[in-house]
């Protein structure tokens, strides 16, 4: 059962996740722009931003996530997105592992470990540096299909800041954080029953063959196909039918 609400951490969504016998053939997670903090039994983790699909082990288990904005977990962390993007790293990798362990026997020992995990967040939140408000128009203009020359001359910034500034907070160029983006558009409407074709072209594709490509390269498989195991895993989840973004 995956259930997810709106963190107290501005932007920020808490969800957990309980794997049991059907859930361990759950779909990919795929590429969406954000970072994660993670605790299962015993262990607090970190899921770099994706630039592909990841796979769960589907080892059962129970499961708590912060998930933040895009571009607002490095300032949480202190560590550059690019130096974690395609990773799950244990916190004590980033984080004093003295600290790290206090941490994890806090959560472990809550009554709620999804509340106790926000917390976590929310205290770590109050000691560092706000994000850079820059970071959410650049994801603002991106999603909303603007060229990357477009943003950058709207935020008058060089394609080079740009560009830098993109690695450190969303662990990839703007290229590559435009194509995310789209991807996540285009899943959003072909979920609620629209054709492919016009999925594509309301999303910002060329057109639905270039749809196709970037789904078997983002999703690993075909479109089709993620939305059948979409569909079985939905009917699966008795809560909210919500898939996990990240594990």
């Amino acid at each position: 059962m995956y259930v997810e609400r709106a963190s107290r951490l501005p932007g920020a969504v808490v969800w957990s996740r309980a794997l049991s016998g059907y859930a361990t053939a759950a779909g990919p997670v795929l590429p969406d722009g954000c970072m994660d903090l993670l605790w299962t039994e015993g262990r607090l983790l970190v899921a770099g931003p994706d630039t592909r699909a990841y796979v769960p082990d589907g080892v059962p288990g129970g499961w708590a996530g912060v998930r933040f904005f895009p571009g607002t977990a490095p300032t949480f962390l202190g560590v550059p997105a690019d130096e974690l993007r395609d990773m799950r790293v244990d916190l004590a990798e980033l984080w004093l592992p003295s600290e790290v362990r206090r941490l994890t026997a806090r959560v472990d020992a809550a009554t709620d470990p999804v509340a106790a995990l926000e917390e976590v967040a929310l205290d770590r939140a109050a000691d560092a540096s706000p994000p850079d408000p820059l970071l959410r128009e650049i994801v603002t203009a991106l999603d909303a299909g603007h060229s990357i020359a477009a943003t950058a001359d709207h935020l008058d910034l060089s394609a080079r800041q740009l560009h830098r500034r993109s690695l450190a907070a969303f662990g990839y160029g703007p290229k590559t954080l435009a194509r995310v983006l789209r991807l996540q558009r285009a899943l959003a409407l072909a979920r609620t029953g629209v054709p492919f074709a016009d999925t594509a072209a309301r999303s910002g594709f060329a057109d639905q063959a270039h749809l196709a490509r970037d789904v078997r390269e983002l999703a690993g498989m075909p479109l089709g196909e993620l939305l059948a195991r979409s569909s079985w895993l939905c009917m699966a989840l008795p809560a909210s039918g919500k898939l996990p973004r990240r594990i």
